[in-house]
């Protein structure tokens, strides 16, 4: 019976821990970079590395460049669209997510809370301590 309680108990906490909002928000935000991920890498492959093929033309574009070394191919031309879509990832993730929640950081923090009006028990108080210090 013991057994039955303990895995019980750890199958509790787990489902705790999996429904917690930030575990949710992280797992989204893995789905949705890996998507966007996908849509960099087509923009890079499917459009830019095109026009890059163009200014060093190639009977297939970019993906036959390569260097041959003692009969070893070395293929730099998909390493040069993997860096290209790196920098395209992180430019994107700089100014969207650094620039802009830093931005909206900056906004919440610029926002002067006021405080709360002064109750009449405390305007007494500060009446009270003025005529004191005179």
């Amino acid at each position: 019976m013991g057994a039955k309680k303990t895995v019980s108990s750890v199958f509790a906490e787990f489902k705790n821990f999996a429904l917690k909002g930030n575990v949710v928000d992280l797992a989204i935000a893995v789905i949705i970079g890996a998507a966007f991920g996908k849509i960099i890498n087509s923009l890079v492959k499917d459009i830019m590395m095109p026009f890059v093929g163009l200014i060093m033309p190639s009977e297939q574009g970019y993906l036959t460049w390569k260097w041959v070394i003692n009969g070893q191919e070395i293929p730099y031309g998909l390493f040069i669209g993997e860096v290209v879509s790196f920098l395209i990832i992180a430019i994107a993730l700089y100014i969207f997510i650094v620039k802009f929640l830093g931005l909206i950081i900056k906004k919440k923090q610029e926002e002067v809370v006021e405080p709360p009006p002064l109750t009449k028990d405390q305007e007494l108080l500060i009446e009270i301590r003025e005529l004191l210090k005179k």
